[in-house]
């Protein structure tokens, strides 16, 4: 495990990660959504064999997983894409391939804009792309809370009560304040939007779509500004799980 220092003083963003084979590719970095951790989400597709030869770093973002969670944090998606500058620096990872998934993805794209060095390419799985996503989404229904109802009224426990037991594995070690402002930072998004910031990237971009989600919007608009974008069979909200292979297949470039 390693880690940097980000935003207030004394706080840190940790993550782990594999040294790779030496293939000669820049290192991919591993990011997860709201309320997950990236180890548990991508560790498994990282070791396939297509991807393993590479130096890998799985990182948890502020107030997620193993990363520090500190109270005075705004947790934009500003916030944790400065974090994971913070942490792609102190890992000497330029030039990286960023795989983001749902907040991460949008993380990413931030990132990218702002740190243009650090990123050579983005693979984004199910990215939130447009503020204001449907009152069903993850994130619409925590940021529907007040903060204080949320953190300290009940809504955390509600929260994990209603959803599913793989997104409850990650959530329950998420920080509810962390939590809560990072869904509201996905609903308010960014301006200009991360759709805007991706469709002007001129690196090699990836949108990933699962079989069984929603029907992505704009698909023809990203198609025309250079981002492949695929389908993944099989597969809901979370690729990496539903159809391991695809994704892997995916990250590699193969499909």
């Amino acid at each position: 495990m390693e880690h940097a220092s980000f935003g207030p003083e004394g706080a840190h963003i940790r993550w782990t990660g594999t040294a790779g084979g030496g293939d000669g590719g820049p290192p991919r970095v591993y990011v997860h959504g709201l309320g997950a951790t990236s180890a548990v989400y991508h560790a498994h597709i990282a070791a396939v064999p297509a991807l393993a030869g590479r130096r890998s770093l799985f990182v948890d973002l502020p107030g997620h997983g193993i990363s520090d969670r500190p109270a005075d944090f705004g947790y934009t998606l500003e916030d944790h894409a400065d974090a994971l500058a913070s942490a792609l620096d102190a890992a000497g990872a330029r030039g990286a391939e960023l795989i983001g998934h749902s907040m991460g993805g949008s993380v990413a794209i931030v990132l990218a804009v702002r740190r243009p060095e650090l990123v050579s390419r983005l693979v984004l799985t199910a990215a939130n792309l447009d503020p204001d996503p449907p009152l069903s989404a993850g994130s619409s229904r925590i940021a529907a809370y007040p903060e204080d109802a949320f953190v300290r009224g009940g809504g955390f426990e509600e929260t994990l009560e209603r959803i599913g037991p793989v997104w409850r594995a990650t959530m329950r070690l998420a920080d509810p304040t962390a939590l809560h402002r990072s869904a509201c930072a996905l609903v308010r998004g960014t301006r200009p939007t991360m759709r805007e910031m991706l469709l002007g990237l001129g690196i090699p971009r990836t949108f990933l779509a699962g079989g069984h989600g929603e029907e992505l919007s704009g698909r023809e608009e990203l198609t025309a500004a250079g981002v492949t974008v695929r389908t993944v069979p099989g597969a809901g909200h979370n690729v990496m799980f539903d159809n391991a292979p695809g994704f892997a297949a995916a990250v590699a470039g193969q499909s």
